[in-house]
C-alpha cells in the first residue's frame, strides 16, 4: 500500500484525537482501521508506531493500540514542561516576529473565536491548539516546535468539555492578548499571560469520563 493510505490514517487519527472525537482508551482495532484504509495489517501497525512515538497511542502487549491515556501526575508534569517551553517561544518571538507574522496569528485567533461562536467545537479545539504550534513555528527552531507538537497533542486529550467562552480552557482572549502584548514590544507582559494561560489550561484538564466510541464513525466522514 502507497505511503500516501498511511499518511491519511495518521492524519485522520491525529485529528479526531486533536478534536476529540477519539478520547483517551479508545482501542483502535487493527482490523477496523484495515477496512477503513484498506491496508494490509502492517501498515496499519507501522502508523500506530508511529503515533506511538508521537505520544497520541499507547500499544500494550496482548490487548492492542489505545489512544493516549495520561495520568493526571504526567499531566502535571506535561502541562510544567510546556510552562518552560513556551516561555522560551515567547522570548525568541518577542526578538524575530514581524507584523506579518503576527497578523497571521491574529487571522487564525479570529478563526478560533468565529468557530467558538458557531459552535463548531471540533474546529475550535483544533485551532486552538494550532495557536502553540503556529508561535512555536515563529521561533524559528525546529526541534522545539517538533517537542512542542507532542506536548500539545497529548495535553489536548486532558481538555475538559466546555460550554460557554468564559469557560474555555484554551481561550482565543488569551491568546489575542498575548499577540497584542509582542505586537507592543512588552514582552514581559507576554511571558506572564503565557504562563497564566497555561496555568488555566492545566488547572481546568480533567481526564474524560470512559464510554464506548465507534472507530469508524470518528474517522469516516460523510
Amino acid at each position: 500500500m502507497s505511503e500516501k493510505d498511511e499518511g491519511k490514517m495518521y492524519a485522520d487519527i491525529y485529528d479526531a484525537v486533536m478534536e476529540h472525537r477519539l478520547p483517551p482508551q479508545t482501542k483502535l482495532t487493527e482490523q477496523v482501521l484495515c477496512d477503513i484504509y484498506g491496508l494490509a495489517r502492517h501498515n496499519v501497525r507501522k502508523v500506530l508506531a508511529q503515533l506511538a512515538a508521537d505520544g497520541l497511542v499507547e500499544l500494550s502487549p496482548n490487548r492492542g493500540a489505545f489512544i493516549a491515556n495520561p495520568t493526571p501526575q504526567e499531566a502535571n508534569e506535561m502541562f510544567e514542561l510546556r510552562q518552560s517551553l513556551e516561555r522560551l517561544v515567547i522570548q525568541k518571538v518577542a526578538q524575530t516576529a514581524s507584523d506579518q507574522d503576527l497578523t497571521g496569528l491574529r487571522e487564525m485567533v479570529a478563526r478560533e473565536r468565529e468557530a467558538w461562536q458557531s459552535g463548531d467545537r471540533a474546529s475550535w479545539i483544533r485551532l486552538s491548539a494550532d495557536f502553540h504550534l503556529a508561535l512555536a513555528k515563529l521561533s524559528g527552531n525546529g526541534l522545539l516546535m517538533d517537542m512542542l507538537r507532542r506536548l500539545v497533542s497529548r495535553t489536548t486529550l486532558l481538555i475538559a468539555s466546555v460550554e460557554a467562552p468564559g469557560q474555555n480552557v484554551c481561550s482565543f482572549d488569551d491568546h489575542l492578548e498575548i499577540i497584542e502584548q509582542l505586537a507592543a514590544g512588552n514582552k514581559a507582559a507576554a511571558l506572564k499571560s503565557m504562563a497564566t494561560h497555561l496555568a488555566g489550561c492545566a488547572h481546568r484538564a480533567t481526564l474524560p469520563d470512559e464510554g464506548r466510541f465507534d472507530l469508524r464513525s470518528a474517522l469516516v466522514r460523510s
